[in-house]
């Protein structure tokens, strides 16, 4: 079973077990059924031997929606499975079917979870891993900006890294990436935050330039900034980011964890600097980009 809701993962898991399938068999039929339309005993009938032999790949979509009939015979199937087939079940996310997807899970069958990448660092690690499976390798802040210009879907993410391996050679860097894609970064404030409490100013100035260039205002940029820089504060210290006042546990976590590149003079002095950048701003500043940009390098070259 491909449960969740990412086609790219699903359409690759399919195309892998196609290609293994067909190396173990010299005759493979594809087979596809739909769930939601499914007719009682078609799963039988499909991967019931063949007078004339042949391998059975049986692939049924739509799980989400899927039939009484089809759960019925589901979980017969599941308990007793033709050892001639592979029947490939590909369920979209949701609880329709809650009693087949468990018993999948509970069973020897594999049970693959194909959930969208949500977090940048899920898709930074997508990007690690695609290149070094094509025999690479992409230097960190080069992973940053690809991810910031083609990371909200993630088929167009992994053609990304498919044709930076093609038509470059060697370690893929910063150069090449905004040669290719520094033209589509999607920035925001959060984006430019990001970049400069992670303790990169190269990409944060790029961020940040864009972001100017393309109509953020500088007071978002200022503000952003400093509710990062405050998140830093109330955990500075700590062995623990639990029970925080007004964070989520995963906003706590992460300023922990952000928090270890400051000592508590650094953090001092970037409220300083933020304090002047949002005075200078509100008073009709005649350098808002100057602002801004002193702001973030305090807190990208700030820090141990």
């Amino acid at each position: 079973m491909l449960y969740g809701s990412e086609e790219f993962f699903a359409s690759r898991a399919r195309d892998r077990i196609r290609a293994e399938f067909r190396k173990a068999n010299d005759d493979v039929e594809v087979i596809q059924l739909n769930a939601k339309d499914y007719k009682t005993g078609q799963l039988i009938a499909e991967t019931s031997p063949s007078l004339f032999g042949g391998a059975k790949i049986v692939e049924v979509e739509n799980l989400a929606s899927m039939s009484d009939a089809f759960l019925a015979d589901a979980l017969q199937y599941v308990q007793t499975p033709d050892t001639d087939s592979v029947v490939v079940m590909i369920h979209s996310g949701g609880n329709k079917g809650k009693k087949l997807i468990d018993t999948v899970k509970k069973s020897s069958h594999p049970f693959i979870e194909i959930k969208p990448l949500k977090k940048d660092s899920e898709k930074q690690n997508f990007v690690h891993y695609m290149v070094k499976d094509m025999g690479r390798h992409i230097q960190p802040d080069a992973v940053e900006m690809l991810v910031s210009a083609a990371g909200n879907d993630i088929s167009e993410l992994a053609s990304a890294c498919q044709q930076l391996v093609k038509d470059s050679e060697g370690t893929i860097d910063l150069k090449l990436v905004d040669k290719y894609y520094g033209h589509r970064v999607e920035v925001t404030a959060f984006k430019v935050s990001d970049a400069a409490v992670s303790g990169n100013p190269r990409v944060a100035m790029k961020l940040l330039r864009n972001a100017l260039d393309t109509g953020v205002e500088p007071i978002p940029l200022v503000g952003a900034l400093a509710a990062r820089m405050r998140n830093i504060s109330k955990v500075h210290g700590g062995r623990s980011a639990n029970g925080i006042p007004g964070m989520a546990p995963w906003q706590a976590q992460q300023a922990l964890r952000e928090s270890r590149r400051f000592s508590s003079d650094d953090i001092a002095r970037i409220f300083t600097v933020l304090a002047e950048a949002d005075a200078a701003l509100k008073g009709e500043s005649s350098t808002p980009e100057y602002v801004v940009e002193k702001a973030v390098l305090a807190i990208a070259t700030d820090g141990r």
